[in-house]
């Protein structure tokens, strides 16, 4: 199925370039402008590709590039909770690709895993209409036929695991997955049962996780999530939910 059919299979739109600056500023703006949602923007290939915390997001041609803009998907509270709908999202078209699922994992807040590394990211923004609705920015990049080397956490690619697949058939499968997900979170009041399938497939939990903040580091043992999604660390015999960082193994 070509991409063009698999966004109208599945009710989006899509604006699909060659190169761009960054698919989620991209996303941002067409929402600003038509103020319409439900609206991927896929690139080839960016030159100023994001990634959390403002760093750069290594974006040349060979990987998947791709931003979901949507309007009103849940209250702006909750916007957070995306990132959730998205890693599960990259997690079920990853299967439906023919990945196998004893290898893959989640990583707190919204990173997928490939044998441990990180096969993809997941960026979410949000922001207000000129109208007053709250719109949101999902941006996800998979690492199909290379990785970066120098990232603070291993990386890897679906081709350097023997996983033979082309960026338009991740793309078509990743449509799909997605409506499937945003279906599922109901604008936010199905996020229990996807809080709980998350939980099922991280990464770790009941064993040791640092967490690197901006002011410090936090150590302790992976608790889970709680009911909003925030990360169960206990330290001490008392568990803390954290709300930003970097989790390391």
């Amino acid at each position: 199925m070509t991409l063009t059919a698999a966004c109208a299979e599945h009710r989006f739109t899509l604006t699909h370039l060659a190169a761009i600056g960054s698919t989620n500023d991209e996303a941002m703006a067409h929402l600003r402008k038509s103020g319409a949602g439900d609206h991927w923007v896929i690139a080839d290939e960016q030159s100023g590709g994001k990634g959390r915390l403002g760093r750069q997001w290594s974006s040349p041609k060979g990987n998947l590039y791709a931003s979901l803009a949507l309007r009103e998907p849940c209250p702006m509270a909750s916007g957070y909770q995306l990132g959730f709908v998205a890693a599960l999202a990259i997690y079920d078209a990853l299967i439906a690709l023919g990945v196998s699922p004893h290898h893959l994992s989640l990583k707190w807040p919204n990173d997928v895993l490939l044998d441990g590394a990180k096969l993809s990211g997941i960026l979410v923004e949000g922001g207000t209409l000129p109208d007053g609705h709250f719109a949101a920015v999902i941006g996800c990049g998979i690492n199909v036929g290379f990785h970066p080397e120098d990232t603070p956490y291993p990386a890897t690619d679906l081709a350097a695991s023997g996983v033979s697949v082309s960026v338009p058939d991740v793309c078509a499968a990743l449509v799909g997955s997605f409506r499937g997900a945003l279906d599922r979170f109901d604008q936010g009041a199905g996020f229990g049962m996807l809080r709980e399938r998350w939980i099922k497939l991280a990464r770790g939990i009941g064993g040791p996780l640092t967490v690197r903040q901006s002011d410090g580091v936090l150590e302790g043992i992976f608790q889970g999530l709680d009911a909003q999604g925030k990360l169960l660390l206990e330290r001490d015999g008392t568990v803390t939910p954290v709300i930003a960082g970097d989790v390391f193994y």
